[in-house]
C-alpha cells in the first residue's frame, strides 16, 4: 500500500464515484455515506502523502510501471501534498454538509450529484498530483466538466451560468492545451521534471514565450483571476447550495496550484515579466473583487466577488515569488478554502430554513447560533483578524511585499483587508441579527415542479446535525491554521525557502 501510496488520493474518490450509481439501486441513503467515506479516505491517504513527504522527502510515482518522461508520472512533494490534504479535506466537509439538502432531491438526483462531486474531486486531486502537463489537462477537463454539470443542476438562472462556466472554461482549457503544445515542440517532452531540465537557456524561443503566454492565461481563466473571472459570479451565485461549497473553496485553487507549479518550478520564466504582470494583477483584482462586493445585496454573489479578491492574493504572493510571498499565497490557499466553504455553508444553512438569499434576510443568530458563529469565525480570518489563518498568510504577503521592495503593494494588502472589513462586517452582522420579523421564504431559484434544490427550501428550526459539525469542522481548523502557522510554513519550507 506505501508503494501506491501517491496514487491512492486520486483513485479512491473515483472508486466511489463509480460505486455510488450502483449501490443506490440497493438503498437511496447509502450514496451519502459512501461519497463522505470515499472523501475521508481520499484524505487520510492525502494526510499519510504529507507525512510521507515530510519524513522521508519527495515521492514519485509510476502509472502502470512505465517509468518517465515516457510514461505518466505522479509527484508527492511538500507543495502538493499540503494542496491535496486542503482539497480532500474540505471537498469532504462540502460532502458531509451536503447530505440533508441532498435528501430533499427526487429520488434519483443524490447519486448523480454524489458521483459527480466525486469525479470533481478526482479531477481536482489529479491536477495536484500529476507530474506530466497534459495530464494536468486531462484531470482540469474531469474537474471542469463534472463542475459545469453540478452548477447546472440548479435549473432556472444556474443553466445560463453553467454555460457562460462552460465558454470560459473551454477557452480557458484550450489557451492551456495550446501552451503545452508549443512547449512539447520545443522541448520534446511533457514531464514537468524533464521539461524543467530541457527548457533551460531557452527562453528566447517563440515557442517558449507562446507557451508561457498561452499556458498562463488558461490557468488565469480556471482560478477566476481578474479580469479574466466572468465565469464565476453568476456561477457561484446560481448553483445549488451544496455545490458552492464543494467548488467554490477548492475549483479556483487547484487551478491556482497548476499556475504556481508550472510557471515557479518548471518554466520559470525569469525573462519574461510574467511575475510582475501576476502581481499588479493580482493588486487590481483585491481591489477590484473587494469593491463589487461591498455593492452586493445577495449573499451568494458577495462571496463570489469576496473570491475574485481573494485569488487576488494568491496571484500576488505569486508574482513576488520572494520565500515570504510564496509562504503566504500556498497558505492563502488553504484559508481561503476553509474560510469560504464555511461562507457558503451558512448561507446554505440559511436556505434549508427557508431563509436568503438576500443578505439582510439571512438571520442564523436566533435559530441556529451555531452556524452563526462559524459564519463569524470565517468572517475574521478573511478580514485578517488573529489568531485565524487569514492573518498570517496576509502577513506572509506583507513581508513578501516589504522585503520586495513593493510598499504600492503593501499597502494594496491593507486596502483590501479594510474593504473585506466593510463587507464582512454587513455579512456576519445580518447573519446574527437579519431576518428579524420576517418569516422564511423559499430561495429565489429554487426549481419548479416541488423539488427543492439543494439547499432551497425548508422549514425553520435548527441547524441539521451534519451541517452543523462541517462548520464546526471548518472554523477549527481555520483557527488551528492560524495558531499552527509556523509549522505549516515549516511544512512548505522546501519549496518556498523560508525558515
Amino acid at each position: 500500500m506505501g508503494a501506491h501510496l501517491p496514487i491512492l488520493p486520486v483513485v479512491l474518490p473515483l472508486v466511489g464515484a463509480m460505486l455510488v450509481p450502483i449501490v443506490t439501486l440497493a438503498s437511496r441513503r447509502a450514496a451519502w455515506p459512501l461519497a463522505v467515506g470515499a472523501g475521508l479516505l481520499a484524505t487520510v491517504a492525502a494526510g499519510a502523502g504529507l507525512v510521507s513527504v515530510a519524513l522521508h522527502g519527495t515521492t514519485r510515482y509510476a502509472v502502470g510501471g512505465w517509468p518517465p518522461p515516457w510514461g505518466i508520472e505522479v509527484v508527492l512533494d511538500p507543495l502538493s501534498a499540503f494542496v491535496a490534504v486542503t482539497v480532500a479535506g474540505v471537498s469532504t466537509v462540502g460532502l458531509l454538509a451536503a447530505g440533508p439538502a441532498a435528501e430533499r432531491l427526487p429520488r434519483h438526483a443524490p447519486a448523480a450529484f454524489y458521483a459527480l462531486a466525486l469525479i470533481g474531486l478526482t479531477g481536482f486531486l489529479g491536477m495536484v498530483v500529476s507530474g506530466d502537463l497534459f495530464n494536468v489537462f486531462v484531470f482540469l477537463e474531469i474537474a471542469s466538466i463534472s463542475s459545469y454539470a453540478l452548477v447546472a443542476s440548479g435549473g432556472g438562472p444556474a443553466l445560463p451560468a453553467a454555460f457562460r462556466y462552460l465558454v470560459l472554461g473551454t477557452v480557458g482549457a484550450s489557451f492551456y492545451l495550446l501552451g503545452v503544445g508549443f512547449l512539447y515542440a520545443l522541448t520534446g517532452t511533457l514531464n514537468m521534471a524533464d521539461l524543467a531540465t530541457r527548457v533551460a537557456g531557452q527562453h528566447a524561443s517563440p515557442l517558449f514565450v507562446g507557451g508561457v503566454a498561452f499556458v498562463t492565461v488558461g490557468l488565469a481563466i480556471k482560478m477566476g483571476l481578474f479580469p479574466l473571472h466572468g465565469w464565476l459570479p453568476d456561477a457561484y451565485t446560481h448553483a445549488p447550495a451544496p455545490v458552492a461549497v464543494l467548488l467554490a473553496p477548492v475549483g479556483t485553487k487547484a487551478a491556482a496550484y497548476a499556475l504556481a507549479r508550472t510557471l515557479l518550478y518548471v518554466l520559470r520564466p525569469s525573462d519574461l515579466p510574467v511575475a510582475t504582470i501576476l502581481a499588479w494583477t493580482g493588486a487590481a483584482a483585491i481591489l477590484v473583487g473587494g469593491v463589487l462586493a461591498l455593492r452586493q445585496t445577495d449573499a451568494r454573489r458577495l462571496l463570489a466577488y469576496s473570491s475574485v479578491s481573494q485569488m487576488g492574493y494568491i496571484a500576488l504572493g505569486f508574482g513576488l515569488a520572494t520565500p515570504a510571498g510564496l509562504a503566504g499565497a500556498y497558505l492563502h490557499i488553504l484559508n481561503h478554502a476553509l474560510m469560504k466553504a464555511a461562507l457558503f455553508l451558512s448561507v446554505g444553512a440559511a436556505a434549508l430554513q427557508g431563509r436568503g438569499p438576500a443578505v439582510h434576510a439571512l438571520g442564523l443568530g436566533r435559530g441556529m447560533p451555531v452556524a452563526a458563529a462559524c459564519a463569524v469565525v470565517a468572517g475574521l480570518s478573511m478580514v485578517g483578524v488573529p489568531p485565524f489563518g487569514g492573518f498570517f498568510s496576509k502577513w506572509y504577503l506583507l513581508e513578501g511585499t516589504v522585503g520586495a521592495g513593493e510598499p504600492v503593494l503593501a499597502g494594496v494588502i491593507l486596502a483590501g483587508s479594510l474593504l473585506a472589513l466593510g463587507y464582512m462586517y454587513r455579512f456576519t452582522e445580518e447573519v446574527w441579527l437579519g431576518g428579524s420579523g420576517a418569516s422564511p421564504t423559499p430561495a429565489e431559484d429554487a426549481p419548479k415542479g416541488g423539488h427543492a434544490a439543494p439547499g432551497a427550501g425548508g422549514t425553520p428550526g435548527a441547524t441539521p446535525s451534519a451541517v452543523a459539525i462541517g462548520l464546526v469542522i471548518l472554523a477549527a481548523v481555520t483557527l488551528a491554521a492560524g495558531l499552527g502557522n509556523v509549522a505549516l510554513v515549516g511544512v512548505l519550507a522546501p519549496v518556498t525557502g523560508l525558515r
